[in-house]
């Protein structure tokens, strides 16, 4: 174990340089001059040079990157271009609203896809099962932004019960009004992400149904379905959860859709106006970030499959 535990860690370091090298450099050949945007439509050559050289714009890009990595190393993202802020205390700021959303995103797909997921695999050969298979299958095909589109118009033009957009300006000093806010972005990304997980959870509850164990279960005496939650329902985690670390990345792209949608003040809708003013030093801080908490969640994903799997172990002793 502390073998492959050394190997995920070393795996996981490499992953961070390779993306920190593939998001620094692929910026880099981003159009536009973020000194000419600092100085203004009006500045003279002169002044656009001395701000260059005043940020460092000038060096070559190698020495450029070692000085960023260099700035990593010591828990220092560096300063906005544009406004001279810390771009880690940005990011921390911003992640008051993104971090929530996510949570949430991922709360509301749990709760809906696990159990109509087994449902469906239960009661495949009946009409139930056929129709959460069909709506699982229309939901997946949805764009993030018009299922938004719709739940907007139904919770919010409609029947007026949730804020369409923003978020309050007291933010999570009055709680109530921060959930609510909240709660239509969620909905739509859980909604669309907790489709595509339950049809994982449908195949890996009809893999457990067809398994020995569960039909001896059936045998003596259990339901069909006792016998599933009983004794197959360990497997379909195991399954969940080597798909929710894919669907991570997918909440986490769904979230930068999402707060343009809904005006939430979050890393996204940062990331987004950042690219547009050319602040270098905080898209490539956002991007590793974001990039950095899907690879650790990967790594944590595989960890947890390993100890709960003794299957694996079995595996790599036999290797």
């Amino acid at each position: 174990m502390t073998r492959f535990l050394l190997t995920r860690l070393v795996l996981l370091l490499v992953g961070l340089l390779a993306a920190s090298a593939l998001i620094f450099f692929t910026i880099r050949v981003l159009p536009g001059d973020v000194a000419q945007v600092i100085a203004g439509t009006d500045a003279t050559p002169e002044a656009v040079a001395a701000i260059r050289e005043r940020l460092g714009l000038g060096q070559p890009v190698l020495l450029q990157y070692l000085d960023w990595i260099g700035g990593l190393l010591r828990g220092d993202l560096g300063n906005s271009l544009v406004t001279g802020t810390p771009v880690a205390s940005e990011l921390a700021e911003k992640a008051q609203v993104t971090v929530p959303l996510g949570l949430m995103a991922l709360v509301i797909a749990l709760a809906f896809s696990v159990p109509l997921g087994v449902l469906a695999a239960v009661r495949r050969t009946r009409a139930t099962g056929t129709i959460i298979s069909f709506a699982s299958q229309g939901l997946a095909a949805v764009p993030v932004v018009w299922a938004g589109m719709m739940l907007v118009l139904l919770f919010a033009v409609v029947l007026g019960w949730l804020p369409a957009q923003g978020f309050p300006r007291a933010g999570w000093n009055d709680p109530l009004a921060a959930i609510r806010s909240l709660l239509l972005p969620a909905l739509t990304i859980g909604v669309v992400e907790g489709a595509v997980l339950l049809r994982f959870v449908r195949s890996a509850a009809l893999d457990a149904i067809g398994q020995d164990y569960v039909r001896t279960a059936a045998a003596k005496g259990l339901t069909r379905s006792q016998a599933l939650v009983r004794h197959g329902l360990p497997n379909v985690a195991l399954s969940v959860v080597t798909v929710l670390g894919l669907q991570i990345a997918g909440l986490i792209v769904g979230s930068v859709i999402i707060e343009q949608l809904f005006t939430l003040p979050g890393i996204g809708r940062m990331l987004v106006a950042d690219v547009g003013n050319r602040d270098l030093v905080k898209v490539q801080g956002e991007l590793l970030v974001l990039t950095g908490v899907v690879l650790v969640i990967g790594a944590v994903v595989d960890v947890v499959h390993r100890l709960a799997d003794p299957r694996l172990r079995e595996r790599e002793r036999a290797a």
